[in-house]
């Protein structure tokens, strides 16, 4: 397994492959269920898998999915069979302090530099996200959006 195999996955991953009407539902459940046979080692942290929860949980009228806690927790054991949890830790932390400091980041755009310190922290470069403008200041990862073949 090559660093080139191994990939990072955002949350709206997750959560269009639990959402049928999403129009990525399609290329995230391949995306998932495909990965070992296309020799792709996936991973996350744990803010992705406490992103999927706050969204599958949170009522549709709030544009969320409306999931009960047992199913959406159901979900993330499945989805910990294919994708591996990162740690978060001090060194992952001490990146994203650099990151906001050197992109003058503020507010929700923290969320996004946590990936980018995370994946860096584990030396993780792919990213499959289907909100690649989130990612527009971090020029050194590679986006993998919607029905892109790696």
């Amino acid at each position: 397994m090559t660093d080139a195999d191994r990939i990072f996955v955002d949350t709206n991953v997750l959560l269009s492959a639990t959402d049928a009407r999403r129009r990525t539902h399609s290329d995230a459940q391949n995306f998932l269920w495909n990965a070992k046979e296309s020799g792709w080692r996936l991973f996350a942290s744990t803010q992705i898998f406490r992103e999927y929860l706050v969204v599958a949980t949170r009522p549709e009228s709030g544009n969320g999915l409306g999931l009960s806690p047992e199913h959406a927790t159901e979900n993330l054991s499945v989805f910990q069979l294919v994708v591996q949890i990162l740690p978060e830790d001090v060194e992952s932390m001490q990146r994203l302090q650099w990151i906001v400091r050197n992109h003058e980041l503020k507010g929700k755009r923290i969320h996004d530099a946590q990936i980018a310190a995370t994946m860096w922290r584990h030396g993780l470069q792919k990213l499959k996200t289907y909100n690649p403008s989130d990612f527009v200041p971090f020029s050194e990862l590679e986006l993998i959006p919607a029905s892109e073949t790696i």
